[in-house]
């Protein structure tokens, strides 16, 4: 495991969401035009690195305090399944339903929509406002390993500023966790 803690230099705050189009474990396929919600945030996680495991939950409890709001959540996982088999789609289809999960999952199998996006980690957060301009960028809250002790809830801050069309009270702080596994040494990332 290769721990991350930086942020993507892919995408700067104000930048437009890149188009993507992927399969999602509940048979569809998501694709970004088609989203009408107002605010869109992007989480590239995984199945098995044990910073995305520590924060299915919260994720969960934040899309459906938001669902009404009109944020949409989107995952995706952008990981290598040849070398890291627990992140197949077959296993993020069991992964969806076990967690019971409210927004898609999807799956980047050519990782390149984590190559525009400049996703490193998983967990990595990217918001978009109404005009898919990106507003937010970074972790979920300050710490992975215990809810009781978060201080700083920077995903939920964000979203909450966004849905009343406001700025979010800080724009970017360095993601942490798992590096993304890439399958080709080649990719820019």
């Amino acid at each position: 495991m290769v721990l991350i803690n930086d942020n993507s230099s892919a995408l700067d705050i104000g930048d437009h969401m890149p188009a993507f189009s992927l399969p999602a474990t509940d048979g569809m396929t998501v694709d970004s035009h088609m989203i009408k919600d107002p605010v869109i945030a992007v989480v590239f996680t995984c199945n098995h690195c044990p910073y995305a495991q520590a924060y299915e939950e919260r994720l969960v409890e934040l899309a459906e305090h938001f669902d009404e709001l009109g944020v949409q959540f989107v995952l995706i996982n952008s990981n290598d399944a040849n070398n890291f088999p627990e992140d197949s789609f077959d296993m993020m289809i069991i992964k969806h339903d076990e967690q019971g999960y409210p927004f898609p999952y999807c799956y980047d199998e050519s990782q390149e929509v984590a190559v525009e996006f400049g996703a490193l980690c998983t967990p990595h957060c990217f918001v978009f406002d109404r005009d898919r301009t990106l507003k937010y960028k970074g972790r979920i809250d300050n710490n992975w390993q215990d809810v009781a002790a978060v201080t700083e809830h920077n995903l939920r801050d964000a979203l909450d500023a966004l849905v009343l069309d406001l700025e979010p009270p800080v724009h970017e702080v360095n993601a942490i966790g798992c590096s993304i596994k890439w399958r080709d040494s080649q990719l820019v990332h």
